[in-house]
């Protein structure tokens, strides 16, 4: 008997991070997880985890363990994937609308990209339009041959239909690397997005992991390198730990010597066999004795632009271009005593965004710099503080030693084997109780 299966489906009201992390730890494990193996191997919160496991379970005929200890175990079949799959359509269309967003967004970078050689294109034909209509018609064909000669050196207009190719962006970035033209636009305006996007995830799981293999149990300064800390000259106060204790429900304990220790009881029940942590610190660098986890938790620097020096400075020469053709256009425009109709009616009537657009264009990457200085001194001085507290481990004091041999001595895990389960959902009631009472009876004659 499976868990009973309620209206709709479960899974698709999880938020779909969670479903993913929920997902990709169990198979890490087999299909045969407990809230705590899910919870380290995927850094999510214990109540996020165990609603998580309870709605897969439900849409996909997994079934419930219990161990003589108490312990609840999750186990999924095989291919519960496929079954979660069929029966939920939004999990059906999750590839096509992450498609879809990207698409949209490269629609978007390529729309203000393209904005600035319409601009430019506006504003100048406009000029030697605003010019032609003071001249003979000599003079006017002679200025429009000599504006066209000059725009060709900065753009043709045949590259406008290749930027918009669905497919010219996959085959620049093959042949070079980088960004198109017209990307480089948007790029030196807005930047390229946070650097340090989905970081935070990644965070608890090597937080998560770090606790669960080694025990359960861990001195605060072992996670301090994970976490947001000041230097240690400043302050020794453990309250940076509080939002692990929260996730992970751990609580303090104090050891024989007094030290500060911090449990995490639902991070030391495992059903898997696999290898944890090693116990011995003594005469191991921590570099070393931490294992195949990263040491330190290190935040990226945000970056101006990652358009490369050659799309930046043509960016900035075509918008300086347009810059100075929008103030020149603006002075003509006020000294026309009546403004022509059709084309120059057209773009003094839109002219007010021609100028919002040339002014935006350097004072969003003007202020934008600014900022990211800023920015980046505060991650600089958060990764400084880390690589710090990390130093300390990797040549501890003898306090410091004494207290993270303490903690590996209170360190516990259990692994729950399948010879422990007591009851399970798959099978009868009536049929575990005959199989309990027959055990009951060997172990009497025994």
């Amino acid at each position: 008997e499976i868990i009973k299966t309620g209206k709709g489906v479960e899974t698709d009201k999880l938020p779909p991070d969670v479903r993913k992390g929920a997902m990709d730890a169990v198979d890490s494990y087999g299909g045969r997880v407990t809230v705590g193996d899910v919870a380290s191997k995927a850094g999510l919160k214990l109540n996020e985890t165990e609603r998580a496991l309870q709605a897969l379970a439900t849409d996909t005929g997994g079934f419930l363990e219990v161990s003589d200890e108490g312990d609840v175990l999750y186990v999924f079949p095989r291919d519960y994937r496929s079954k979660l799959v069929a029966k939920s359509f939004r999990i059906r269309i999750e590839p096509l609308l992450e498609k879809s967003k990207a698409a949209a967004e490269y629609l978007i970078r390529v729309s203000f990209g393209t904005a600035l050689i319409v601009s430019i294109v506006l504003v100048y034909t406009t000029i030697i339009a605003l010019l032609s209509s003071r001249s003979d018609e000599d003079n006017r064909g002679r200025r429009g041959r000599s504006y066209d000669s000059g725009f060709t050196m900065f753009f043709r207009p045949s590259d406008l239909f290749w930027y918009w190719d669905p497919y010219y962006y996959r085959r620049q970035r093959i042949k070079t690397n980088g960004m198109n033209f017209i990307e480089s636009v948007f790029s030196f305006v807005f930047g390229d997005g946070d650097p340090n996007q989905g970081i935070e995830e990644e965070r608890w799981k090597l937080i998560g992991q770090y606790i669960a293999s080694n025990g359960g149990v861990v001195a605060a300064e072992e996670l301090a390198p994970y976490l947001d800390v000041s230097p240690s000259k400043e302050s020794d106060d453990d309250s940076y730990i509080l939002p692990v204790l929260l996730r992970f429900d751990g609580h303090p304990e104090v050891d024989d010597e007094g030290n500060i220790l911090y449990r995490f009881p639902y991070l030391q029940r495992t059903a898997s066999s696999q290898r944890s942590g090693r116990k011995e610190y003594v005469g191991k660098r921590w570099s070393e004795w931490v294992g195949g986890l990263d040491k330190i938790f290190k935040e990226k620097k945000w970056t101006f632009s990652e358009a490369g020096n050659s799309e930046k400075a043509m960016v900035v020469g075509l918008g300086a271009v347009n810059l100075f053709g929008v103030v020149i256009l603006s002075s003509m425009l006020k000294n026309v005593a009546v403004t022509p109709g059709g084309w120059i009616s057209f773009v003094a009537d839109i002219f007010p965004l021609l100028q919002i657009y040339a002014a935006s264009f350097f004072a969003i990457p003007t202020f934008r710099w600014f900022l990211l200085r800023r920015k980046n001194a505060e991650i600089d001085k958060r990764n400084s503080a880390r690589e710090q507290r990390a130093r300390a481990l990797e040549s501890p004091d003898f306090s410091l030693r004494q207290k993270l041999l303490s903690a590996r001595d209170l360190s516990r895990k259990t692994v729950i084997t399948p010879d422990q389960i007591v009851y399970s959902t798959e099978k009868d009631l009536s049929e575990q109780d005959y199989e309990a009472g027959d055990w009951d009876s060997r172990f009497r004659e025994l």
